[in-house]
């Protein structure tokens, strides 16, 4: 079954660019900046944010702020957390299942 908190598109390239940049929680944990990751989804930065704040509500994210000395100069990092990684590979999963049609969908 596919996961609902995931699966609108702009969460689910979120999810798949911090996995694909090993950004996520493991024995070392990997962040992403908030700049790279919003360049490599295409979200704009409002858009970006909104999903970010979907994502770490439901668990699947963690992001920190890192103080320059301007708001301008500081960075946002995003990491996957161990949660939100097993859901957006069980989420990958079944979006594979439902396109072999192994899905629990009876074939005519």
């Amino acid at each position: 079954m596919t996961n609902p908190i995931i699966h609108p598109i702009n969460r689910l390239k979120i999810c798949a660019a911090l996995n694909a940049a090993g950004a996520y929680e493991g024995e070392v944990r990997y962040e992403m900046r908030f700049g790279t990751l919003r360049d490599a989804t295409q979200l704009s930065d409002a858009t970006l944010s909104k999903q970010l704040t979907a994502l770490e509500e439901a668990g699947y994210i963690t992001r920190f702020r890192e103080y320059g000395s301007t708001r301008q100069k500081d960075t946002v990092w995003v990491t996957l957390t161990r949660e939100g990684r097993a859901a957006f590979l069980a989420h990958m999963d079944a979006l594979e299942a439902l396109a072999r049609g192994e899905a629990g969908v009876e074939k005519q």
